[in-house]
């Protein structure tokens, strides 16, 4: 079996991820920084810092992973606005010096980017759609992108699309979390309704990377949710479904809100080439939603 390596493992992707590759019984490197946060056993661990070029080559080159799923980033908006050297370093320079450890030691280098590499004027974007961040987190992801696809190791590009699904311990909470905890919570919260999203759910998300290593696939793939949605209706479908005040949910605009980083108003993916090359296909976000219903 393929030896896989995932950086960002401590994340709600990277958890997901290294569980489903340990399942499907692919021998995994996962990478983090700090200890490992996953709540399970099967995996060998490394406390890597991807901005550390000596410590990437060392892991790397002990390891020598088959295929690199590269997944850690800075990816809060306003973070990444606010603090644009410390973004650049971690999502440009450190996928830089993973890139140049795969090119060394491996065969297949998977980057996992995001719908903000677009503006949102159009939504709904294939593949070929021109990029045009419009916040400094979206660059940063557009450059990264820019450097794996005139890398010489062959590569796949996965972009997303507001990932939700079961927080494992340690983990950033997601849209539904936090609009199932402050209900529960009996708390008033403020949901745009002007953004529109394909929301993924996190395991499709794996599903489809999983297809892109089995596969050997190479290129750009849109990989996200098949329900074109704004967050507020998200949150009127996540009240509805764990039985909660959806009167508490005020409908805004993005206007409301003074962000330092810019979101696009109208991203969501059209997923017919991931569909057609990996056979993939996603759940309803209502599947989603009862999903983690039953996990709880």
């Amino acid at each position: 079996m393929m030896k896989v390596l995932v950086t960002g493992a401590n994340g709600l992707l990277g958890q997901h991820l290294v569980k489903q590759l340990i399942d499907a019984h692919y021998p995994v490197i996962a990478t983090g920084r700090g200890p490992s946060r996953l709540p399970f056993t099967g995996y060998t661990w490394y406390d890597m810092d991807i901005t550390d070029g000596l410590q990437v080559h060392g892991v790397m080159s002990r390891e020598r992973p088959d295929v690199v799923v590269h997944a850690a980033a800075l990816t809060q908006v306003d973070e990444c606005e606010q603090d644009p050297r410390r973004c650049e370093n971690i999502n440009i320079q450190g996928t830089s010096q993973v890139l140049t450890d795969a090119e060394m030691f491996s065969s297949h280098f998977i980057y996992i980017s995001t719908d903000f590499v677009f503006d949102g004027e159009k939504g709904n974007y294939t593949e070929e759609d021109d990029t045009n961040p419009i916040s400094w987190y979206g660059f940063t992801k557009m450059q990264a992108e820019a450097m794996v696809q005139t890398s010489t190791i062959p590569w796949a590009i996965v972009r997303t699309c507001l990932v939700y699904g079961k927080v494992f311990d340690g983990t950033r909470s997601n849209i539904i979390n936090w609009v199932r905890d402050s209900l529960q919570q009996g708390k008033t919260i403020k949901v745009v309704a002007d953004q529109w999203r394909t929301p993924t759910y996190v395991e499709d998300l794996v599903k489809g990377i999983l297809l892109i290593i089995k596969k050997k696939a190479e290129g750009v793939f849109h990989i996200s949710g098949k329900d074109f949605l704004s967050p507020y209706m998200m949150a009127v479908q996540t009240a509805g479904y764990f039985k909660l005040d959806a009167g508490k949910i005020e409908k805004v605009d993005a206007s409301t809100f003074t962000q330092p980083g810019r979101r696009p108003l109208k991203t969501g993916f059209v997923i017919e080439k991931a569909r057609r090359e990996l056979g993939y296909e996603p759940i309803s976000f209502e599947e989603g939603l009862e999903k983690m219903k039953n996990e709880k």
